[in-house]
């Protein structure tokens, strides 16, 4: 009988937001966006309420990648996944934000 493999850790990501900003409902909008968009590539999202004043930070596996007030306020989905995506999978791409805007 072999050895059954282990499971590959998915990186996980951290949503920490100021409870005295009322900033839960935007976190979780936003944890609800990357588990849409990385449905089978992340061990999951957690929102971690903060009680630092206008706390509102996004980590993935302890790395942060937006802090609003070093990053000027708070992100668009399309720059945390962007952000996201450099971090766990580089060469992935995002389809339709990936895209340069065209006039025509």
């Amino acid at each position: 009988m072999a050895a059954s493999a282990k499971p590959a850790r998915k990186p996980q990501v951290t949503i920490t937001y100021c409870t005295g900003c009322n900033w839960l409902l935007r976190a979780a909008w936003m944890a609800q966006e990357l588990l849409q968009t990385f449905q089978n590539d992340l061990g999951g999202v957690t929102l971690v309420p903060g009680e630092i004043g206008g706390v509102y930070e996004i980590a993935v596996d302890g790395q942060v990648i937006w802090k609003r007030k070093r990053d000027g306020g708070f992100p668009d989905a399309k720059e945390i996944k962007s952000r996201l995506r450099d971090v766990i999978e580089p060469e992935r791409g995002l389809g339709h934000i990936d895209r340069a805007a065209r006039c025509e």
